[in-house]
């Protein structure tokens, strides 16, 4: 096939899939040879293999199955980031990107084959019927939902529905040893995208973004005026581990820090079609010191918002190396409830940089470049990061900046130790919450006493939980130095413990004192740190 035109198979054959079942069922299976390997049996070939498959192999066989592994195939050919959502996934997909859901709004655990409330959203439906933390669920409606190993998703499949509707559930609730039945209405539940926010200082405001769905901007509206209400003329803005979304929600939040007219961003797609993006005269905070944390998973909209304010000479980013993903994709629907997100254009910084990694060998390599920077030294040493010469670019007060491969932070804060990191993940992979959440069920009138302040001022974790933690985690054969770490143990289980009993807020804010990224900006708050010849700000750490 001519080069020029190759491009266009996989789109062919994609929506070959696509249509394949709706007019499979018309085809004449007696059409000759010369028929199916005509002029147009590129949009024909597939879909007559999959009905052959269907009406005359030997065997049943799934060929829904067989149609989303070859697109999943199509798609692994183009870049790493065109994707497939099935049916199955796509109401997944949807409520995390569009920010809430219906539902009984509950976090749950299914404990000892026993479906278990950890806490209630605020304001929520099971909030406002009193349901409380501790709360076994025992049925929903006529459904059994314990002595079962149910998985998550069929439990929430049974609590989530129609708004407006109602599900009938019996809890059983230990602290009182009793049975009761309650009816709740579903009802819509946020997913919240700003994860927490808090003040650092009496002058600096905390916010963690945790993805751009399509609520992210109005959350972050809501939390940065709170913020500003409480004394806040300095922000950080944490992205670390990041992973993107939607590039409006990106935008508007750059906004906020940049004047009116400032370029934000700028895409073009195949056709060399360019799109500009700037800043409107709607910001709240512009003219004010911004502190942005970024980290080697920080991907996506996190490094639009990273470069724009980079590229304007706007503010501080710290950290590591963010991801590298400057691929834009638009989700297209495939008629059958499934769709796909397809890469459609490339977005460039305003000093024209493009942060996306190369692809060009494969996914496999792609994901393996990733991994290689814990290798070779990049995630310890700033000069550890190799960068062409090409790749360089200077923002309109002189500083350098590069592309190619993510955004390379002003001030680099270098990973820590493996164990350092191995405690951080217990954290953010659910470990010690679920320890806690045991220890909560144990005795949780021993934590009615403290109120959010006195618990962040007065409470301390006493050597009789660490060890009982200790001992758990050795149990589920997780080996390391734990007395040697046992300061940052006890801090993240006072966190834990906070974030069960109260929010998501007290949970970061006591995190804090261990933050590295975090104290650094405080170091760095009113102070002088030097620029570099290598266009990078390095300071002691």
């Amino acid at each position: 096939m001519n080069k020029k035109y190759s491009f266009l198979l996989p789109i062919i054959i994609a929506s070959a899939i696509a249509i394949g079942f709706f007019i499979g069922g018309k085809l004449n299976f007696n059409d000759s040879p010369e028929r199916l390997f005509s002029t147009n049996s590129k949009k024909d070939k597939l879909n007559r293999l999959i009905d052959y498959i269907d009406y005359e192999y030997v065997d049943d066989v799934n060929t829904d199955s067989i149609v989303d592994v070859t697109v999943n195939s199509i798609l692994e050919k183009l870049d790493p980031h065109s994707v497939y959502i099935s049916e199955k996934e796509m109401d997944r997909v949807s409520d995390n990107m569009k920010g809430d859901f219906v539902g009984i709004g509950v976090n749950f655990y299914a404990y000892k084959d026993t479906i278990t409330v950890i806490k209630t959203v605020k304001d929520g439906p099971s909030f406002v019927k009193g349901i409380l933390p501790g709360d076994r669920i025992l049925m929903a409606d006529n459904d059994t939902l314990f002595g079962k190993d149910f998985p998550s998703e069929i439990i929430v499949e049974k609590l989530k529905g129609k708004e407006g509707t109602t599900v009938d559930l019996k809890i059983f609730r230990k602290a009182e040893n009793k049975t009761f039945n309650i009816k709740v209405k579903r009802g819509v539940v946020p997913l919240k995208s700003i994860e927490a926010y808090y003040m650092l200082t009496k002058d600096i405001g905390y916010i963690k973004v945790n993805r751009f769905a399509e609520s992210t901007y109005k959350e972050f509206k809501i939390s940065l005026i709170e913020l500003q209400k409480r004394g806040a003329k300095k922000l950080v803005l944490d992205l670390r581990d990041n992973p993107g979304g939607y590039l409006g929600m990106a935008e508007e939040i750059a906004d906020e820090f940049l004047k009116d007219g400032k370029l934000i961003l700028f895409t073009k797609n195949k056709k060399g079609k360019i799109n500009k993006s700037f800043a409107t005269d709607e910001g709240s905070f512009e003219d004010k010191p911004v502190y942005v944390l970024i980290n080697e998973r920080s991907a996506s909209a996190s490094e639009i918002v990273a470069g724009a304010l980079q590229d304007n000479d706007i503010g501080t980013i710290i950290g590591r190396r963010s991801f590298g993903k400057g691929l834009v994709q638009r989700e297209m629907a495939l008629g059958d409830g499934s769709a796909v997100r397809l890469t459609v254009s490339r977005y460039y910084t305003p000093t024209g940089r493009s942060i996306q990694k190369s692809y060009a060998n494969g996914t496999k390599d792609y994901y393996q470049r990733f991994t290689d920077r814990y290798h070779s030294g990049e995630m310890i040493s700033v000069d550890s990061i190799k960068v062409a010469d090409s790749l360089k670019f200077t923002t309109p007060l002189g500083k350098v900046v590069y592309g190619g491969g993510g955004i390379i932070p002003d001030v680099f804060i270098p990973i820590g130790s493996n164990e350092e990191e191995a405690v951080e993940s217990m954290d953010n992979l659910g470990f010690l919450s679920f320890f806690v959440f045991e220890h909560l069920e144990e005795d949780r009138e021993r934590y009615a006493q403290y109120n959010q302040e006195e618990f962040v001022n007065d409470f301390k974790v006493d050597d009789i939980l660490f060890e009982k933690f200790v001992e758990y985690s050795v149990d589920r054969n997780l080996r390391m130095n734990f007395y040697d770490h046992e300061k940052s143990i006890k801090l993240f289980l006072k966190a834990s413990i906070a974030e069960q009993l109260f929010n998501t807020n007290i949970h970061a804010k006591i995190k804090a004192d261990e933050d590295t990224m975090l104290q650094k900006v405080l170091e760095l708050d009113g102070s002088v740190v030097q620029q570099q010849d290598s266009g990078l700000i390095k300071a002691n750490n």
